[in-house]
């Protein structure tokens, strides 16, 4: 798989890996983490560089089992893993933006991961109750000592952004970008345009729905999409719309999936946009990386462009928070993205 340059210096392959599923979130079903360990590993030989993950996942075990899965190809690879978020007594989150916290939450992760250095050390949430400009400036000093190569951040606002990036540069953003989430083509993506910014595509095949082999029946209790508004029941009835517009272009090529179409979708959207589906399973992954060479025309994306909004889409002010996935007072079984 070719890559592409995210900003000066760091270039990752054009489509990496989200890891998160592997260890929390579309649940409650038992985690397998020998297969999820062969996904990994899977990606490395199928050319995926880049690989995202969170001390918050599971918490702690999904940098752990990253780390234990690339072993000894960890040099082939860019790791991107994120702080700032806390996992409290009652199980639910907080935030934590303070520079000692940061320092030490970044100790943890390197070691968890196996690793000396971080590749991308990403902010998960701001704290509001830290001034953002002593928040980043100690995540910047990481950079210094060496112990961590680029910053990135997510559910920023576009003014938290311009902030961030004149006390030290940002190397990416990450938010969910999508054919049902597109908002952040408006404001976001120009913004990373101009400033020589990546930016990470969370979610392109909208947490599995848009893949069409999902149904409201199949959700259980404690599936974090359960408080997404566009996985009740009616929501999902009306979204299909959309499913069935990624069908209508899958039929003008060959043996296209609806997930490798959404996925096509997003890389679309221009070279600084790398797109991480998340999946566990070996067959989910070979058929994400294979949207990598499948090339939309205009016409295919005029017609994407043209479907309709998402039944219970996510309104952000602001681009500030997702309202079923960044709520402090939720529980871990929520995830946050």
């Amino acid at each position: 798989m070719w890559e592409t340059e995210l900003a000066d210096g760091f270039s990752v392959s054009v489509l990496g890996l989200g890891c998160s599923s592997m260890s929390h979130g579309y649940g409650p079903e038992q985690r397998d983490n020998d297969e999820s360990i062969r996904v990994i590993r899977r990606a490395v030989e199928l050319g995926v560089t880049l690989f995202d993950t969170a001390d918050v996942y599971g918490p702690y075990v999904n940098e752990e089992l990253l780390g234990r899965a690339l072993g000894r190809r960890r040099h082939e690879v860019k790791i991107a893993t994120k702080c700032g978020l806390v996992v409290r007594p009652d199980s639910k989150f907080s935030r934590n933006g303070r520079p000692e916290y940061l320092r030490q939450a970044c100790e943890g992760s390197l070691r968890r991961l196996r690793t000396d250095v971080i590749d991308l050390y990403q902010l998960h949430r701001v704290d509001p109750e830290v001034p953002l400009a002593e928040t980043w400036g100690a995540l910047g000093e990481l950079v210094t000592e060496g112990k961590v190569r680029g910053l990135g951040i997510s559910h920023a606002t576009l003014e938290e952004l311009k902030e961030i990036h004149a006390v030290f540069p940002l190397t990416t953003v990450q938010y969910e970008l999508s054919v049902w989430a597109p908002q952040n083509r408006r404001d976001i993506l120009p913004w990373c345009r101009s400033n020589k910014v990546g930016f990470l595509a969370f979610a392109p095949i909208g947490r599995g729905y848009l893949s069409g082999r999902l149904a409201h029946k199949s959700l259980q209790s404690g599936d974090s999409r359960m408080r997404d508004p566009r996985f009740a029941e009616e929501a999902m009835r009306s979204n299909e719309a959309i499913v069935e517009g990624l069908r209508a272009v899958c039929a003008r090529h060959s043996g296209a999936t609806p997930s490798q179409v959404a996925i096509a979708w997003a890389l679309a959207q221009g070279p600084g946009v790398v797109p991480i589906p998340g999946t566990r399973h070996l067959h989910w992954l070979e058929e994400n990386v294979a949207a990598a060479c499948l090339r939309l025309s205009d016409e295919d994306l005029r017609d994407l462009d043209s479907l309709p909004n998402a039944m219970g889409e996510m309104h952000w002010d602001g681009v500030r928070a997702d309202s079923a996935h960044d709520d402090a007072t939720r529980s871990v079984s929520s995830g946050p993205a």
